[in-house]
């Protein structure tokens, strides 16, 4: 019998395709995903895999397919379906990933009703919901900035500026490893509440 553990499949690029039991809003799928990765660690495997499987599993639901299976050779993480739901570190732990972490289910309902106005009749509505943003910096500081999904990263760099006096310039924000331009939003990023965005502080240059 073939031992389960030499196979190892590249990661395929297709996402499940799943239907939730009921028809699941954006809000709920998230929290669900919440739940499952702040309590997947809890059982057993260990946390930096379970790290780097979430880390995989953001790459993807972006479609950066070689970000994922970088992520997953960096972890030294085994796939012998080439899918994260189910895989093996290399002390044989199995790790399995529910299918809704790695792909909304096809009766996702949208909570953007933007096309249809008859849906939200108080205009009160409106869909900017400030969040506190996790920042932190390379200079070991961590912070937290008001924002809101639509807000481009341009924005919050001048937030950042302006509450700690670092310039725009010299910031460059990481979000799962990729670099995060000024006309990003943060919708773009599928960044989430609990997320922590990385910036590295560039330090003024000398001026000679």
């Amino acid at each position: 019998m073939q031992h389960i553990h030499t196979r190892n499949e590249p990661l395929k690029k297709d996402k499940p395709k799943w239907k939730s039991d009921y028809p699941m809003t954006e809000g709920q799928l998230r929290s669900k995903r919440d739940e499952f990765w702040d309590t997947a660690p809890a059982f057993e495997g260990r946390k930096e895999i379970w790290d780097a499987l979430k880390a995989a599993a953001v790459a993807l639901e972006c479609n950066d397919h070689e970000l994922a299976q970088a992520i997953v050779d960096g972890a030294s993480i085994t796939l012998p379906h080439g899918s994260l739901t189910e895989c093996y570190d290399e002390l044989g732990n199995r790790y399995q990933l529910p299918v809704y972490c790695l792909a909304p289910p096809v009766n996702l309902i949208s909570e953007r009703s933007d096309e249809d106005p008859s849906d939200s009749p108080e205009p009160t509505a409106a869909p900017k919901k400030e969040f506190q943003l996790k920042v932190r910096l390379s200079t070991g500081k961590d912070l937290r900035l008001s924002a809101s999904m639509a807000d481009p990263i341009g924005l919050l760099k001048k937030q950042l500026q302006a509450q700690e006096d670092i310039d725009t310039a010299h910031q460059r924000w990481f979000f799962s490893g990729k670099l995060l331009t000024d006309k990003t939003r943060l919708q773009d990023t599928k960044i989430q509440k609990d997320f922590v965005i990385q910036v590295i502080v560039n330090p003024q240059a000398p001026i000679n």
